[in-house]
């Protein structure tokens, strides 16, 4: 599992490009249970757009089982790894059958970017005692990223190579007058900017890559954000090259969920 302190590159390659894993530690401890219908999206559905098919899992089911097409993938993995490879993809089984989708394995792409049928973008994430997904069809959006993080200050030492000068300097005030963990907000944001960035141009976007700017309603609670790219933008989709994503963003229930949704 990743930890958000680690200078190794190659150690957060498999989360930023779409699988989700959180840092851990902190936030939601899984509770066991036989109901599915924690699927439903009670807290990421609030950030997304219409058109987008959303699920989750807070209640992790006793019975949930890999796909018979998946489970070579994590053939050799940990517990919590196979528990949270399975339940996000379940969750993004939930969001296809609400495109009216089959429910297909879902494999793993470059840099572990998932497999979506054709036609689907989307893109997973989880953190400790939380699973999500979010799809939605090619026609109608270009691309998908989310994230999850706990609610949570970052750890001593991380800000500074998650961050960008002026990003530091927004937080200083910030953070004093919301009483948030919006260092955990932006560093959020930067995940479900590489997500959303990464299917379309198969290229890596570091940290330093991505200026985020954030709204914040009047309850403090949620809000919106840009990222303006400070990279070279050309797409493998023959789009026109991205120069931004704008998201939304919401802190409940002692999880931090941003969503960007790019049309």
């Amino acid at each position: 599992m990743r930890q958000i302190g680690s200078s190794n590159q190659e150690a957060v390659i498999e989360e930023r490009a779409g699988l989700g894993e959180g840092p851990g530690g902190v936030g939601h401890q899984d509770e066991a249970g036989p109901d599915r219908g924690g699927a439903r999206p009670r807290l990421l559905g609030r950030i997304l757009p219409a058109g987008v098919a959303a699920a989750e899992l807070v209640r992790y089911p006793e019975d949930l089982q890999p796909h018979p097409g998946e489970e070579h993938l994590i053939a050799k993995s940990v517990e919590k790894r196979r528990r949270d490879f399975i339940g996000a993809r379940h969750c993004a089984r939930q969001a296809l059958a609400e495109l009216g989708e089959p429910a297909v394995a879902i494999g793993k792409g470059e840099r572990g970017m998932p497999l979506f049928p054709r036609g689907v973008v989307g893109s997973l994430t989880h953190c400790d005692g939380y699973r999500a997904a979010a799809l939605a069809h090619r026609l109608r959006w270009r691309s998908v990223g989310i994230d999850a993080e706990p609610h949570d200050t970052l750890p001593d030492g991380v800000l500074d190579s998650v961050s960008l000068p002026p990003e530091r300097e927004w937080l200083k005030g910030a953070i004093p007058a919301t009483g948030m963990h919006l260092d955990r907000l932006l560093f959020c944001a930067k995940e479900a900017t590489y997500k959303a960035w990464f299917p379309l141009t198969l290229r890596w976007l570091g940290f330093e890559d991505a200026h985020i700017t954030f709204t914040i309603d009047d309850d403090g609670t949620a809000g919106t954000f840009h990222s303006k790219l400070l990279v070279p933008g050309q797409t493998n989709d023959g789009g026109v090259p991205l120069t931004a994503f704008d998201g939304r963003w919401l802190i409940d229930d002692g999880l931090i969920l941003t969503a960007i949704v790019a049309g």
